[in-house]
């Protein structure tokens, strides 16, 4: 067996994959070419998968359509700062894919709509992050952040200087200051009045975990001094023209997230939606994106993201159901108060997911040969249920040989 085939095989065992996928080379789609198989040729019940797609689509959000207005009614709308700076869109109803052993075989609603992703975009930053790491532009993710930007401005604090790739990875950085014009407390602030929200607590970097999309985007702007050109060319370029991704997608930054390199003024994307911008994408894309994932890093035998990083992304840290952005772990764990954790307790401990509000999901099971995307479902109990469902729908391993298509 040549190296090459060892290392893929070897990649599918260690994943869990279904015998079935290891028996011979996985299938890759086509840029404009994804095949679709009927469930039974992919050992899926049809009617049970279609009882879960009619449970997801029961299952939509119910906030409004229109992302703008959306944000001015939620909870985002009524923090501090929380003046919408980057584009949204108003959104298609939800929709997804079901991809079994590489194939589609359930679609529906507006998969080809591209749609704010949310916190989904948080995967994209990081996968970009380590294809610095990947080329040997990012040294050692325990390196300090400061020691890759011509300034130290933004680190110059003593609580910030400690703060290294890794703890901005996992969310324990604990930054503190002002960019794009939101300080770092104004995100799911922490008080109970706004007079305290500036007093908020202080931890050490690396040991405490909070959700802070100022400092997601610190983490982009880091990131574009490294690469020294926008993060959607390198995105472009190293993983979704590779993957076979539509040219649809955007990746947005904000109104005034502009700076100049090499004498070239270009826009700092940010991590999410939080304020607008983030990610722009279609379910389509978004399931390509998951099955690269799904395979590893590998994509018709070339390798687009390293083994180690992958791994890496999928340790925990100080939280223990999350690894680097936007990599949700499913592995149970005793939380603090000693209560048993887990993110989904219908899907296999091995399975992931990328996660953005709405709910936009993007599910990655290895031991099933699964990838699943759904946008716009309500709450994670809703998820899990739809999961549940979908994993219930799995008979038998998919057929060695090469069925009839639809």
């Amino acid at each position: 067996m040549s190296k090459r085939n060892f290392t893929i095989l070897s990649v599918l065992l260690s994943l869990g994959v279904a015998t079935a996928s290891t028996a011979q080379d996985p299938y890759f789609p086509e840029r404009r070419d994804w095949t679709e198989k009927a469930p039974a040729d992919a050992g899926m019940n049809p009617s049970r998968l279609q009882e879960a797609i009619d449970y997801a689509v029961d299952s939509e959000s119910s906030a409004p359509k229109d992302l703008s207005l959306n944000h001015e009614l939620s909870g985002f709308g009524r923090e501090p700062h929380s003046q919408r700076i980057g584009p949204t869109t108003v959104r298609a109803p939800l929709n997804g894919l079901v991809v079994k052993n590489g194939y589609i075989v359930a679609e529906w609603g507006e998969t080809k709509k591209v749609d704010m992703t949310f916190s989904v975009t948080k995967t994209f930053l990081s996968t970009v992050v380590g294809l610095a790491w990947d080329g040997g532009l990012i040294a050692n993710v325990e390196d300090r952040a400061a020691e890759y930007m011509p300034s130290e401005a933004l680190f110059e604090s003593e609580h910030n200087q400690s703060i290294t790739w890794d703890h901005l990875l996992r969310q324990t950085s604990d930054w503190e200051g002002t960019l794009w014009g939101k300080p770092d407390w104004a995100d799911r602030p922490v008080g109970e009045s706004p007079t305290e929200y500036p007093q908020r607590p202080k931890y050490a970097p690396g040991t405490h975990y909070k959700y802070n999309d100022v400092r997601v985007n610190l983490l982009a702007l880091v990131a574009t001094h490294v690469w020294r050109r926008p993060l959607p060319q390198v995105l472009r370029e190293r993983v979704m023209d590779p993957i076979g991704a539509s040219n649809t997608w955007r990746w947005h930054g904000y109104d005034n997230s502009w700076v100049m390199i090499d004498g070239m003024n270009m826009q700092v994307v940010s991590g999410g939606g939080h304020w607008g911008g983030g990610m722009h994408i279609s379910a389509r894309d978004l399931a390509r994106f998951g099955y690269l994932f799904l395979r590893n890093g590998v994509w018709g035998g070339e390798r687009i993201v390293s083994e180690e990083w992958i791994e890496m992304a999928r340790t925990p840290g100080v939280n223990k159901g999350y690894g680097f952005m936007n990599w949700f772990l499913n592995e149970p764990y005793v939380d603090d108060e000693g209560e048993r954790q887990q993110s989904l307790p219908s899907a296999p401990a091995s399975a992931v997911t990328f996660r953005g509000a709405g709910s936009n999901i993007v599910y990655i099971d290895g031991e099933n040969d699964l990838v699943v995307v759904v946008r716009w479902i309500a709450g994670r109990g809703r998820l899990d249920g739809f999961i549940g469902k979908v994993l219930g729908a799995i008979e038998t391993p998919a057929p060695t040989d090469s069925p009839e298509t639809r």
